[in-house]
């Protein structure tokens, strides 16, 4: 069964929660003419190195980033339910620059569609499905 668009906004939302410390903290430690001091830009890149590890290599091999994980939902290919590995995670979150140019439509295509895919899931073949 796929997974609906309220489980998957609150697993983005999740994953958001995660990283979003470390962009505090980089920001509050920035200094008054906007340039990110040494300090901050450890902050930046740690908050870089979490959303590489959880969105990308942690969901491309378990089919769950945390978020996903938190809601009992799994991204996978669609002809093969297996994850899609990190290279293919890296892909699909840029081919989500396609679901934004259209005034975010393709973000609520999981609202209507069949399969539950946003335009991104129909490019990379990918779906995400419960359990």
């Amino acid at each position: 069964m796929f997974a609906n668009w309220g489980m998957r906004v609150g697993a983005y939302l999740i994953d958001a929660l995660v990283t979003a410390p470390f962009y505090v903290i980089a920001g509050v430690l920035t200094g008054d003419d906007g340039t990110p001091g040494p300090i901050s830009f450890v902050f930046y890149l740690l908050g870089l190195a979490v959303h590489v590890y959880n969105r990308w290599i942690q969901a491309g091999k378990t089919g769950r980033s945390w978020g996903k994980q938190a809601l009992g939902i799994s991204l996978v290919a669609e002809a093969t339910g297996q994850p899609i590995g990190a290279g293919k995670a890296f892909l699909r979150d840029l081919a989500h620059i396609v679901d934004g140019i259209i005034c975010y439509i393709g973000y609520l295509f999981p609202i209507w569609d069949a399969k539950r895919q946003t335009l991104a899931d129909k490019i990379m073949s990918t779906v995400v499905v419960k359990g």
